[in-house]
Parts: C-alpha cells; structure tokens; sequence
C-alpha cells in the first residue's frame, strides 16, 4: 500500500509539474504577443501624423483614428507629434488596421524620394516625400516684407516680435508640409542663414531676398519683385500642373485690445480665389471646433485689391495671422508649436481645395 501510494504521489507531482510548464509557456507566450501588438516609434522632425503612418506601413483614415485613440494621453488634444517621444502604432492586422483600399492607395501612391532643400536648414534640408495629396500641385509661398522691411512690429517681455520674421518661419513650415505631400514649392521670399527656428523669440536681420535677388525698399518696387518672380515660373510652368495656387503670409497690426482670428483675402472678382480663401477659412474653423469646442472661430473671406492680388497670375490667398500688437494673438506667434499648427491647417486648408478642383 505504501509503495502504491508513493506511486500516487509521484504521478500527482508530475501532473503538477506539467500545469506548470504549461501555464508557463502560455504565459510567454501571451507575453510575446502581447509585446508584439504593442509597437512603438517615434516620429522624425517634422513629421506629421499621416507621414509617421505610413512610414510605419499603417496608411489610411482607421489607422489616424485608432492611433489617435491609442496615444490620447500623449498628444493631449493635439494632433502633433513630438520629437523624442514613442507613440504607440494601431495593431498590424487588428482593429484600425490598413484596409485593402489603403494599400491600393500606398502602392498607386509615387516612389518615396528625398527633396534638399537648404532653406529649412541643417536639420530639416531632407525632406521625405511620405504622401501624395498634393502630386501634381504647385505653390508659390511668400512671406510679406523682409529685407529692408520687417513689417509690423510688436513687443513682448522687451523683445520686438518683427512681422517679416514670423511670417517666414510659419511660410517655411508650410513649404515643408506641401513638399512632404508630393507638391512642388517655389520659396519666394528666402533667407540662406534663418532655416525653420524653435525659438520663442526670433531673431531680426535684413538678409531676406527674392529668391536670391535684393529687396528693394520701395514698396511698390517691392510688390512688383515678388510677383515677376512668380509670374516668369508660373508663365513656363503652368502647363505641368493640374492646380496652382500662390499664397502671401503676413501678420496684421492694429491696437493692442484688438484680438483676430486668421482671416483671409482673395482678389476681388476672382471666383477660383474666393473659394480657396473660403475652403481655407472653413479649415481653420473645422480644426479649432475640434481642437477648442469653445473658443469659436470668427475669421473672415473677404475680396480686396491688393497690389499682390491684382498682379500675381496664378489663383492667390492672401493670409493674415493675427495681430502682432495683442498680446493673446502673439502666443499665435512666439510658441513654435503653435506656428506648425498654422502651417498644418494651412496645408489641410489646400488639400481640401486641390479635393474640390481635381
């Protein structure tokens, strides 16, 4: 009976002994899957949400609104993605996952290739071409004054907040955005030192040329530089592109009590123009509703003969920031991750333009 029951005993003990083995590889193996699901990245400079998917081969509407879900926490509201920080990939093959539209969509999309472009400067000249919203569109972007002409000015914990500055550094932003989405940019207005800056406060110069030439500081002189620029491009160019639009960024100064919102101007009479400022306006609108449900939207699509307007050939917007004398509108301004949102919605607002056109 003893001997029996050691027997017992033993094959008791062995059963244990299995149980566990088997409730420890499940339990790897669970582990291993589970990590596998839970894949993180992080995102390159100046990369935009829809380029850091697809990058990560996770294209398409699903993928955006679950990784949106997934990183809620990290973005915190925003729609932007930090440098140095790992945000969590929507599952491969799961829920959000690429459906077989977006893939078609990927493979129709052109070969990724690299645009140089020196301007951005040292740290973002490379830039990736990750989408294709934008193939076959061309843009004209221009920063208002520079050169001898810095604009508005404001002032704010002693630093003077020079318009032409601004201006540039939110013109450049853009620039980077349309060329990541396929788009070809001619940068009008240029400066071969400034690059896309981070810095609260931007520095003043009177470097700034029209696309290497001085900027005179007659006005008109002025005006008239930047639109034969444009106008000789456009002239020996226009037949390669299936959309065209020019786009002049300023910052608007009026008393210092006075808060705007972005609005925007067309030539008058011009129905391509109207509709793209109101496409743009509608953009902006669109995204604080999201982004701000309270706050409201109150800027404006207005026609007005500007010199720019009346002498540019192709279809133009005509954009004003804010006003650089009040002290609300300037955190539109000094806060870098506010001038990239300026820059994304105003990209947003011409891909949703180029849609209506095509």
């Amino acid at each position: 009976m003893q001997k029996y029951g050691n027997k017992c005993t033993f094959v008791l003990d062995y059963g244990i002994i299995m149980m566990r083995s088997f409730l420890f590889v499940f339990l790897m193996l669970f582990t291993v899957s589970l990590a596998a699901q839970q894949e993180y990245a992080e995102p390159k400079a100046g990369e935009g949400i829809s380029s850091f998917l697809i990058r990560n081969h996770r294209p398409g509407k699903a993928c955006y609104n679950a990784f949106l879900e997934l990183n809620a926490k990290r973005l915190r509201g925003k729609q932007e993605l930090l440098l140095g920080v790992k945000y969590l990939l929507p599952p491969l093959g799961g829920e959000g996952a690429s459906t077989a539209a977006d893939t078609d969509a990927v493979a129709a999309a052109p070969a990724r290739r690299v645009v140089n472009e020196p301007l951005f400067g040292s740290a973002l000249s490379q830039v990736n071409v990750t989408g294709s919203r934008l193939r076959g569109a061309c843009f004209y972007v221009v920063s208002g004054h520079g050169g001898p002409d810095p604009g508005a000015i404001g002032k704010v914990d002693g630093h003077e907040l020079h318009e032409d500055e601004y201006a540039y550094d939110v013109i450049l932003r853009l620039a980077r955005n349309l060329m990541q989405e396929g788009a070809e940019v001619h940068i009008i207005i240029q400066d071969a030192k400034d690059g896309i800056r981070d810095d609260r406060y931007l520095s003043n110069s009177k470097r700034e040329t029209c696309m290497g030439s001085p900027i005179p500081l007659n006005q008109v002189a002025r005006l008239q530089q930047r639109c034969d620029k444009i106008n000789a491009l456009y002239r020996s160019e226009r037949s390669q592109y299936k959309y065209v639009r020019a786009i002049f960024l300023h910052l608007d100064s009026r008393s210092k009590r006075e808060q705007t919102d972005v609005f925007f101007y067309h030539a008058p009479g011009s129905t391509q123009g109207r509709r793209s400022a109101t496409v743009m306006r509608n953009t902006f609108r669109d995204n604080y509703k999201r982004h701000q449900p309270n706050r409201g939207f109150e800027g404006t699509v207005s026609g007005r003969n500007l010199y720019v307007l009346r002498n540019a050939a192709p279809v133009s917007v005509f954009v004003e920031l804010g006003n650089i004398q009040n002290s609300f509108d300037q955190r539109r301004f000094v806060l870098n991750s506010n001038r990239q949102a300026l820059a994304k919605w105003l990209m947003e607002g011409f891909i949703a333009d180029y849609n209506g056109a095509s």
